[in-house]
């Protein structure tokens, strides 16, 4: 392991690298020890970007199903009007729409799986975006 605090015990009695592992596969895990481990910063991070991630993953879908609804009203209300062309090309970006985001949220837990293999090995790894973020609130 690369980084002696993954084998020293965390809040839970777990060793780091398991507990770190855990964060990301159970995510209320990472948000109680976001704010209840005190001593093993390794764990900390670990919490912290389990955290954001799930924070921004929630964000971005939220997003998207808004954006996806006014596409899909979009559609309808053209259609209604009698507007089929207009009706078709909403209707085909909508739908490329919902690919992009099943390969978004495919992405995402990729990334999350990855992140639990990189803390299970002991390893810090900085997800996009959100790693800097953790880094800076597991320093506190």
């Amino acid at each position: 392991m690369s980084n002696p605090e993954a084998s020293a015990k965390s809040a839970l009695g777990l060793d780091g690298n398991i507990t770190a592992l855990l964060c990301y596969l159970i995510g209320i895990i990472g948000i109680i020890l976001a704010f209840i481990e005190k001593d093993n910063k390794f764990v900390r991070f670990h919490a912290w970007q389990s955290f954001l991630f799930g924070i921004a993953v929630s964000v971005l879908s939220i997003v998207l199903v808004i954006v996806g609804v006014v596409i899909f009203g979009l559609s309808i209300g053209a259609a209604a009007s009698g507007s089929s062309a207009i009706s078709s090309i909403l209707g085909l970006i909508f739908w490329l729409f919902i690919l992009l985001c099943v390969a978004l949220g495919f992405a995402a837990f990729a990334g999350a799986l990855f992140a639990a293999f990189k803390g299970y090995q002991g390893e810090i790894f900085k997800l996009p975006f959100v790693g800097n973020y953790a880094e800076k609130f597991a320093n506190k």
